[in-house]
């Protein structure tokens, strides 16, 4: 019989999503170091002798085989020129999270071809390779059909109220209520037959973030 603990782990959660690595102090404080001392493209050998101690003890700082003392730590900031709670920011580094309140998002009308649709931005990533952009999406009577949407990344889709047929490519799709749709959406996408409205539904956008 499989011991309990040993499968916590694999119910940690349904996704498969890769687990995020948790680094201990000594090990954050060994990255941090690390990653300054190539900053400023120094040694192991002229960051020990900057800092006072041996070049076998600031190799086991940076991989964090060893606490050091408060005293090694300030001088190994001194070295650096950086304030010590800089040496401590990978581990105390933060994550992002995106709060809106019920019917305060943020609201984008449509014009042209694709009046009556409303978008209601429910969230926004602050960094990170991936965006992730969730709208909430109201088709109201006067929407008209628009399959002409087409970006980069890939969409979700949850149908909450009303009814449409929803065009991907070359294959249309009844959304009724707690229906969902997760396609490319590179290929030419929208509501081909708006069939009951007002219609709402769920709509997440998500696509790496250019960096240049």
């Amino acid at each position: 019989m499989t011991d309990r603990a040993d499968d916590d782990s694999a119910f940690a959660t349904g996704s498969g999503a890769p687990a995020v690595a948790q680094h201990t102090l000594e090990q954050a404080l060994g990255i941090q170091i690390r990653h300054l001392r190539r900053q400023l493209d120094l040694t192991v050998a002229h960051l020990a002798t900057a800092a006072g101690i041996s070049t076998g003890m600031l190799s086991k700082i940076e991989n964090g085989q060893i606490s050091p003392s408060l005293s090694t730590i300030q001088a190994l900031a001194s070295a650096l020129n950086v304030p010590i709670t800089a040496l401590f920011a990978s581990f105390d580094e933060k994550r992002d999270c995106s709060y809106v309140k019920a019917g305060q998002g943020v609201i984008i009308e449509r014009r042209g071809t694709k009046v009556g649709h409303q978008y209601e931005l429910l969230g926004h990533a602050l960094g990170g390779d991936i965006v992730c952009e969730p709208y909430l999406i109201t088709l109201r009577e006067e929407a008209a059909p628009y399959t002409a949407f087409q970006h980069g990344g890939a969409e979700f889709l949850y149908m909450l109220s009303g009814e449409i047929q929803y065009r991907h490519a070359d294959r249309i799709y009844d959304l009724k209520p707690g229906d969902a749709l997760l396609f490319d959406s590179g290929a030419a996408h929208g509501p081909e037959r708006l069939t009951k409205l007002p219609a709402t539904y769920l709509s997440i956008i998500i696509y790496p973030r250019d960096h240049d």
